[in-house]
């Protein structure tokens, strides 16, 4: 019976850590991995990442929302003039059939005006805006200052910091 029970728990915590992922979803929209780096009290921006596939016609993330800044926008890195820079941007492509990482030194969600330090551990909520799928809310875990993906990561995920990078 107990060779039963770990051949089974075997089986069963790496579907339970990828369904912890699923965060959101939303006609054919589905988000997940999202998290946000702790930030140093005083400090008022934060980024957030996240991944988002979509299966069904293609779509496009509009807008942002968080109780826990007072505007949240869309933003990428560019290389101007050899130089990395950061700039806000209208939407982002969710072509149909794939997969778009928002990922540190790629696209991502900038939060201004932070009402609070983010805190590793804690939880955000973020309300991610679609052309078509329309509002989607997720669950942003707080990951530690430096970190570069979610903790809860299982093996064989992996992380990107290409800008839009489609897999």
């Amino acid at each position: 019976m107990t060779v039963m029970r770990v051949l089974i728990a075997g089986i069963l915590l790496p579907l339970m850590g990828s369904l912890a992922f699923a965060q959101g979803s939303s006609d054919g929209i589905a988000v997940s991995e999202a998290w946000l780096r702790a930030t140093p009290g005083g400090v008022k921006t934060g980024a957030a990442y996240l991944t988002i596939s979509d299966t069904g016609p293609g779509d496009r993330l509009v807008a942002a929302k968080s109780d826990v800044a007072e505007r949240v926008e869309l933003h990428n890195h560019v290389h101007e003039n050899g130089v990395m820079k950061m700039r806000r941007v209208d939407a982002i492509e969710i072509p149909a059939g794939e997969t778009v990482t928002l990922a540190p030194g790629g696209y991502h969600l900038m939060l201004f005006d932070l009402k609070h330090p983010l805190k590793a551990g804690e939880k955000v909520q973020l309300t991610l805006e679609f052309e078509k799928a329309g509002e989607i809310p997720v669950t942003a875990s707080v990951e530690p200052i430096g970190a570069k993906g979610p903790s809860g990561a299982v093996a064989g995920d992996h992380h990107h910091s290409e800008a839009g990078h489609k897999h």
